[in-house]
């Protein structure tokens, strides 16, 4: 446990000093979006190319996390379409409301996951939560898109808009080329390497930090309905079918645990920007949003706990 809270205490650390500059040195929101802008096309790519072309795949259970992590968003997705209809009828839920509650109970943190994975398992965790990265992203994206153009009102003409940005997604492309990469056995330069490499080591100190100043703390005492079921079903049942299918599935070690990683993190702020896009409660996401965070500094290490436990 002392390892475990080794590694999580930096990643938070970094984003509460995000929190800090946003209030003190860096308060433009236009500096925070340009930096944001950076690490999403830029660093977080390159680190995520590096560790999926020069990792030895070989020996992990890319079937076993990929299929662990779908049960887990589907079967989240599935519980919170069942149970839509008395949801709303009970706390007054709109339309846009759900799709608030439905995009903060199965979207990820990836700057966090990748944060967590790296500093607790090194190269290795960075290149198996790559492949959870891969997994989750096209599937939740695809899953936020149907819901909001269902059940919010904006969002039929930005359909098309934001398929396409998926389309483009460079951290699904970055994956990609490298587990292409990797699987050709392309060499390459230790030139590039070295680049993609500094690149790549920049990426999660500003990430986690962008992370710390997207939080609105004005809204953590707000704690309704909505939170608590988007909250339940994001950090408890997710998790819980994730880490119960990979189990059962054969995964073990490093693997396990990133899927206890990937699946216990907050919510992810991309979603913000895609309610407002698309006619979603976009003040009631960054609300569940915020107190998730909080929220996982129990739920991750309960995660691992219960990983070690199964897997000892």
């Amino acid at each position: 446990m002392i390892a475990v809270l080794n590694a999580l205490v930096p990643v938070f650390l970094l984003v509460a000093l995000g929190v800090f500059l946003k209030r003190t040195l860096l308060r433009s929101e236009n500096a925070w979006d340009s930096l944001e802008d950076l690490t999403y096309y830029v660093l977080f790519p390159a680190l995520l190319f590096l560790a999926t072309a020069t990792a030895d795949l070989s020996k992990v259970p890319i079937w076993g996390v990929f299929t662990a992590l779908v049960v887990a968003i589907l079967t989240s997705s599935i519980v919170l379409l069942v149970l839509r209809v008395p949801m709303q009828r009970a706390f007054g839920w709109s339309g846009p409301s759900f799709t608030s509650v439905f995009q903060g109970g199965v979207r990820w943190n990836t700057y966090i996951a990748v944060g967590v994975a790296s500093s607790l398992l090194g190269e290795v965790g960075l290149a198996i939560a790559a492949v959870a990265l891969a997994s989750m992203i096209p599937l939740i994206n695809v899953l936020s898109v149907v819901v909001l153009a269902r059940y919010a009102p904006n969002s039929p003409a930005r359909i098309k808009e934001v398929l396409v940005h998926l389309v483009r997604n460079p951290f699904i492309w970055s994956c990609g080329l490298g587990i292409a990469a990797n699987a050709a056995g392309v060499p390459l330069p230790k030139v590039f390497t070295g680049f993609m490499n500094i690149l790549g080591q920049a990426s999660l100190p500003l990430g986690l930090m962008i992370v710390g100043a997207g939080l609105n703390l004005k809204t953590v005492h707000r704690v309704d309905a909505a939170v608590i079921v988007s909250t339940l079903v994001k950090m408890l049942l997710l998790p819980t079918v994730a880490i119960g299918t990979a189990y059962f599935s054969g995964v073990s070690g490093a693997a396990l645990a990133i899927v206890a990683i990937a699946s216990s993190v907050p919510s992810a702020p991309n979603g913000y920007m895609l309610a407002r896009q698309m006619g979603g409660d976009a003040p009631l996401l960054a609300r569940i949003l915020t107190i998730q965070i909080f929220v996982a500094l129990g739920s991750i290490p309960l995660a691992l706990a219960i990983t070690a436990l199964l897997a000892p």
